[in-house]
């Protein structure tokens, strides 16, 4: 049997407010808005570009429960002007330990910064590009 391959689509997100949500990921990454092409839902779609895409779902009545070690990552080629981004944007950041507005670097010399979206999931940006 031949191995398969594997490349990743998209991650999707559960939301208390999608437009909220929309606005957040588009400010902080820029992030374009793409057709939903699966449903008629409220669920919107953004593009990271070459294919890759954040789902976001409606789902205002549920219960959205977080912890940093859930969480998806972004890698930068520009990762002091993404950090200077986030300071402009106000928005808050950490390293791995909960530093506040610092940033860590792994035992294999990534750095990388923490922060969470307004549903309180984590996103770690990194400059392993």
């Amino acid at each position: 049997m031949n191995r398969p391959s594997f490349t990743l689509d998209h991650v999707a997100l559960s939301v208390k407010d999608v437009d909220e949500s929309v606005e957040f990921y588009q400010k902080v990454f820029q992030l374009n808005e793409i057709k939903n092409t699966a449903s008629n839902s409220k669920t919107r779609w953004l593009t990271f570009g070459e294919g890759k895409q954040l789902h976001l779902i409606s789902r205002p009545d549920s219960e959205i429960k977080t912890n940093k070690a859930v969480h998806f990552a972004l890698a930068t080629n520009n990762f002091n002007s993404f950090v200077k981004h986030l300071q402009i944007l106000k928005i808050d950041y950490s390293d791995w330990r909960d530093t506040p507005n610092k940033d860590y670097i792994r035992k294999d010399g990534i750095r990388q910064v923490y922060f969470q979206d307004p549903n309180g999931y984590w996103i770690e940006v990194n400059d392993s590009i």
